[in-house]
């Protein structure tokens, strides 16, 4: 069994990893490394033999640790169990977080959930314990808080089963969310394959004041680089203006890097990271940080002449940044508050706020809590309340047994504040809301990190908008999108009042964090006798089987099942919500596939044309079940950056099992492709982009050549049109030698199993 801990003597072993390693590739370049390049080639299987060139080839890397969250863990772990392991091979941890329904508390909502969910979190503990994980209860805490507060250590490699892995990177840690499968294979003691990922460098300078905040750098980035400036690409911030940056602020900036699309996001060590060490019992990891500080940010000569060394370079001036708010439906449509009340009256968006949230994992730490408490005690001393539902996730149960000491949650409940549980919530779906009915257009305000359609609260008629919790709450007391926190007044008993900007926080606690003893369950210290059971009748969890072998024949006229318009995030393939209580179950979850895509051809969502029956608005997973009852693979179209969003594999393995040969789209978002990949179906992407138009509802397409598939190469498609015509097309693709070894294997699972 290995250990769970990132005890000091793991960590040192880590840095003397990493320290060799580098020693080789420094010796192959011969130039100065960025911080991104030092924690990948200091994480290099092959230091030797690894091709090094961002953008082009793959590296097989060795990550220190491994996260899981308990909707993803399901099948992650069904898939492991398949593996023939008698043991995880590195440090893992699985977070008992999505599967907690806000409705009305958190000591209500928490009981509800242990009496709903107890069949997984019960799977969930015993193969930790069987397998040699660590297993976190419902209530203690999300995944990226507890991580960041026990696990996560500046220059470490971490992936995790959930897009917004990157939270540790505000910790000086490589950290990225996968799939399932990718998670698998380190559990196997294989490596972790992704593409060589090019590097962003943002240049920080000044310092934020007033009412700017660190979200504020990421909103900001958004509106900059788009929800695809990311893809393929890490964000390495440094400069002056990153030692402004709490240890929490940080991470709270390379969380919702997600929403770039990045592969993840990182910040250099620095003393405030050390502060965060220590105040979570850890200055022992601290010590070994500034005695190996030069592994812990970019070389000298990166810092001086920042554009030789990174692709591109953004500077962002925090002494000049203005507080910003973004949505609604996408995380990049940004804008100062300043300009939010004219983006109202001029898109016509609902002007009153129906909910306002403060928390979720990009934004619940002691720092954020207390900023949006100083808004909240001086709306409090005036005799103000909030005039929306107001409601407050705690990170952990760290963070809430503090704020209830330092008496935080007193302040927010004063002015009618609402504590949910320690978990996700509203931020991924579960959120059963009574105050609004289905369909009804309203506009909510959160401190989240994702706002797609649905998001939230199941309806898609809900403007989301994302800002600062202290922006957040400034909107909660004006109830109105149109009020601007920096120059509007507020109603008090004694008149008008206006907010004055929250005074600096301390980003740790003074009197120290009051520590969670109760969450945390160790594995068994023999695996083995541990019994995991999995009913053959259950309803939420299904033992899995294999995926068949490729049969060696190319794709011949494969109907098209649907052909998606605009943005098709994982959201839209594989939709959260209700879902969320099938995610070990992939017969069952396979029943809500593409249930949130755009029809290109009628505008419908969720629903197309059968090309057995001639049939209209099916849905497409009952389209799906019946070609495969008739023998018949089929294919789906998709436009630009398909797959954006979640890591959630189920939008891969759900598709595989309803029988999808192969997506074809203008462009990927990287984890979707990667996880297509591993489940054996093949992403190709129009070598013409314009060749998406050419697609037809009721058209069939065939792909040749596949005996032949190399890397690099391209793939001859030839799309049969109902009329007798034909038109043929080149498709590209991205997969390597070992990634073709999978699609003939049927899976990546598969291949791995026949090593």
């Amino acid at each position: 069994m290995v250990a769970i801990e990132s005890t000091p003597e793991f960590v040192a072993e880590s840095y003397a990893r990493t320290r060799a390693n580098l020693d080789i590739v420094r010796g192959r370049l011969g130039r100065p490394l960025n911080l991104t390049e030092k924690i990948l080639y200091g994480h290099l299987d092959d230091p030797h033999g690894e091709d090094l060139v961002a953008g082009q080839s793959y590296l097989q890397l060795k990550p220190d640790r491994i996260a899981m969250q308990d909707a993803t863990a399901q099948m992650a772990l069904l898939q492991f169990m398949l593996a023939g392991k008698d043991s995880v091979a590195v440090p893992t941890t699985v977070h008992c977080d999505h599967l907690i329904q806000a409705r009305t508390g958190a000591r209500q909502d928490l009981a509800a959930a242990q009496e709903e969910n107890n069949e997984v979190y019960a799977f969930l503990k015993s193969v930790a314990q069987r397998y040699g994980a660590g297993f976190w209860k419902p209530g203690s805490g999300i995944i990226h808080q507890v991580v960041l507060e026990n696990y996560a250590f500046p220059g470490g490699m971490m992936i995790g089963t959930d897009s917004h892995t990157p939270n540790a990177g505000g910790l000086g840690m490589f950290a990225s969310g996968v799939g399932g499968a990718d998670a698998v294979d380190v559990l196997a003691d294989f490596p972790w394959e992704v593409l060589h990922p090019n590097v962003v460098g943002v240049k920080l300078t000044g310092a934020p004041s007033g009412w700017t905040a660190p979200k504020d750098v990421i909103l900001y980035l958004c509106g900059l680089l788009t929800v695809a400036g990311g893809t393929n690409r890490v964000i390495e911030y440094f400069g002056p203006g990153a030692e402004e940056i709490s240890c929490t602020g940080k991470a709270t900036i390379c969380n919702m890097g997600a929403e770039l699309g990045a592969t993840c996001s990182v910040f250099p060590y620095d003393r405030r990271m050390a502060t965060y060490l220590e105040a979570t019992e850890r200055s022992a990891l601290a010590v070994l940080a500034d005695q190996n500080a030069d592994l812990l940010r970019a070389d000298a000569e990166v810092e001086a002449d920042p554009e030789r060394y990174y692709e591109m370079v953004v500077e962002i001036d925090l002494s000049k940044l203005e507080p910003h708010v973004v949505g609604p439906h996408t995380p990049d449509l940004a804008r100062p508050v300043s300009k939010l009340a004219a983006d109202v009256a001029k898109e016509g968006y609902a002007d009153n706020i129906s909910a306002a949230l403060v928390g979720s994992c990009t934004n619940s730490s002691y720092e954020d809590i207390a900023r949006t408490a100083d808004i909240a005690a001086q709306a409090r001393d005036r005799g103000a309340k909030v005039k929306t539902s107001f409601l407050v996730t705690p990170g952990s149960e760290q963070v809430r047994a503090t704020i209830e000491r330092d008496r935080q949650m007193e302040v927010l409940q004063s002015v009618d504040a609402t504590v949910l549980a320690n978990a996700c919530g509203p931020c991924i779906g579960q959120w059963k809301r009574s105050d609004i009915e289905p369909g009804e257009r309203n506009s909510i305000i959160s401190s989240f990190n994702r706002n797609f359609p649905k998001r939230n609260d199941g309806n898609a008629e809900t403007l989301s908008f994302i800002a600062s919790p202290e922006i957040v709450m400034a909107y909660a007391l004006a109830g109105s999108l149109s009020f601007n926190p920096l120059t509007d007044s507020l109603e008090g008993k004694d008149g008008p009042f206006m907010l004055e900007a929250p005074a600096p926080a301390p980003e740790v606690p003074p009197d120290g964090f009051l520590s969670d003893a109760q969450g945390f369950v160790a594995p068994s210290s023999n695996g083995a006798p541990v019994d995991v059971r999995v009913a053959p009748d259950s309803k939420r969890l299904q033992i899995l089987t294999p995926f068949p072998a490729w049969d060696g024949a190319d794709f011949d006229r494969l109907p098209v099942l649907l052909k998606a318009k605009g943005k098709c995030t994982t959201d839209h393939i594989s939709p959260a919500g209700p879902w969320l209580a099938y995610r070990g179950h992939l017969d069952k979850i396979s029943d809500n596939a593409f249930l949130g895509a755009v029809n290109a051809f009628t505008g419908e969502t969720g629903e197309g044309r059968d090309p057995l029956t001639g049939e209209t608005g099916v849905a497409f997973p009952k389209i799906a079940r019946g070609l495969g009852a008739a023998g018949r693979r089929w294919v789906a179209v998709g436009d630009w950056n398909y797959g954006e969003g979640s890591s959630r594999e189920h939008a891969a393995m759900s598709p595989r099992y309803l029988g999808a040969a192969a997506i074809i789209t203008r462009a990927f978002a990287r984890i979707h492709e990667s996880n297509l990949k591993k489940q054996g179906v093949l992403p190709f992407t129009f070598a013409n982009p314009d060749d998406y138009d050419a697609v037809r509802e009721d058209d069939e397409i065939s792909i040749t050549g596949l005996s032949d598939l190399a890397p690099g190469k391209p793939v001859a498609a030839t799309i049969h049109h109902s009329d007798g015509s034909s038109q043929s097309i080149e498709l590209n693709q991205t997969l390597n030698e070992e990634q073709i070894a999978w699609f003939k294997a049927g899976s990546a699972l598969n291949a791995l199993n026949a090593k």
